[in-house]
């Protein structure tokens, strides 16, 4: 048995010396093992035919403080089977110019911390430990089952500043991120319906998703069986800015001669959106006496209660039978803001009454949008998109069913 430790590291080579090249790096150089034979990497055979013998400048693995280089010969056997060929290195893969150790160091440790950390930890290049961490990502990201997809949760996270966004779409029953794509109009979001196929398609029941009229549009044309279902808190949050704000606005117009009662109104945005059951104790009270004191606000803050009742209706007809009751009552209310919302509203009814059946919500998918914002904050951005969504995918592999 040979005993020689550098086998372990180094196998089929021997060191044959080593410099010190300055007070924190060592460089080795190697020579073949007499008593190994070179293996062509094309088809395992081993081969005592050289070609031609090139020297190769690798980076190892620190040892202590450090940083090792290596000088390796790295052969070409003229094999009977291949002709000319690289030798086979274990721990050498292809051109590579990192050792295998190497490579596993980087990858373990940018699990862990940004890419710009790691390359400045071992004196790499950025673009180098991006590399292999895109490489890593790419073999260990498993394509997912189409054939089990049965529902659907969409929605789009910013990308960058200025208005640049981009879809991500989520298996419903396990949280596994499916696709993600730069953008969020029909023509960015249907690649990711071509890449699920057409008999995937027809096997989706619902997908849930903001009011985006481009995700529903593209899910009606590409999905026959499925049913669109709005996320309450879109809805919601949607009501809350386009009506309870331009009527708490208007009011507080309307009491511009009563100016200590014009800036309550003004400063009580939050007590109107907010749900009742978070306000404290002295902020229910500050609502109650607000209410009381203004008919309008009053009737919007109902009309917001009444509004989310329609998502936890037991069936299909009681909810039909709710929004019927809310539409009478809006259209009703002598406000503008809320009529002309209701108004919209209508196109939008049939993904509300679907949440009778589908008790689906984007609540998961928008805290994983949380987290793709700490993994693109981590990075301090991203300028390669396929490495970001392979990122992105790699975080979410879903849960085993």
């Amino acid at each position: 048995m040979n005993a020689n430790l550098l086998d372990l590291f180094w196998e089929g080579f021997t060191m044959e010396s080593y410099v010190q090249i300055d007070a924190h790096s060592v460089l080795i150089r190697l020579q073949p093992a007499a008593d190994h034979l070179p293996c062509c990497s094309g088809c395992n055979q081993h081969t005592l035919a050289i070609h031609d013998t090139s020297t190769r400048r690798v980076r190892e693995r620190d040892l202590f403080h450090y940083r090792v280089w290596l000088d390796v010969p790295v052969r070409r056997v003229r094999c009977v089977s291949c002709g000319p060929r690289l030798e086979q290195i274990r721990w050498l893969p292809g051109r590579q110019r990192l050792t295998a150790g190497m490579i596993n160091w980087i990858e373990s440790l940018v699990r862990l911390m940004p890419v710009q950390h790691v390359a400045t930890l071992l004196g790499l290049h950025w673009h180098t430990v991006k590399a292999v961490d895109h490489q890593r990502l790419k073999r260990e990201v498993t394509e997912p089952d189409r054939h089990r997809i049965r529902r659907l949760i969409m929605d789009e996270f910013a990308l960058f500043k200025g208005h640049r966004y981009a879809t991500v779409a989520i298996d419903a029953d396990t949280q596994q991120v499916l696709w993600v794509g730069e953008g969020r109009s029909r023509a960015a979001v249907r690649p990711f319906f071509e890449w699920l196929g057409a008999e995937a398609c027809t096997r989706i029941e619902a997908v849930a998703m903001d009011m985006n009229t481009a995700m529903d549009l593209e899910v009606q044309h590409h999905c026959p069986n499925a049913r669109v279902v709005y996320d309450l808190f879109h809805v919601v949050a949607k009501f809350g800015r386009e009506v309870i704000d331009r009527v708490r606005v208007d009011q507080a117009n309307q009491l511009r001669h009563d100016k200590p009662a014009r800036k309550v109104v003004k400063r009580s945005r939050w007590l109107l959106l907010r749900n009742r059951t978070n306000l404290k104790d002295d902020q229910a009270l500050k609502l109650e006496e607000l209410l009381q004191a203004n008919q309008p606000l009053m009737t919007v803050y109902v009309l917001k209660d009444q509004l989310k009742e329609l998502w936890y209706a037991p069936s299909e007809d009681e909810a039909k039978q709710r929004w019927q009751d809310w539409l009478n009552l809006a259209m009703s209310s002598g406000l503008a803001p809320v009529q002309q919302f209701a108004r919209r509203l209508k196109g939008y009814v049939e993904g509300i009454i679907a949440s009778a059946v589908y008790r689906m919500n984007t609540s998961v998918l928008e805290g994983m949008n949380n987290k793709i914002k700490v993994i693109k904050r981590m990075a301090y951005g991203y300028r390669d998109n396929d490495y970001f969504f392979l990122k992105i995918k790699a975080a979410f592999p879903g849960k085993v069913r």
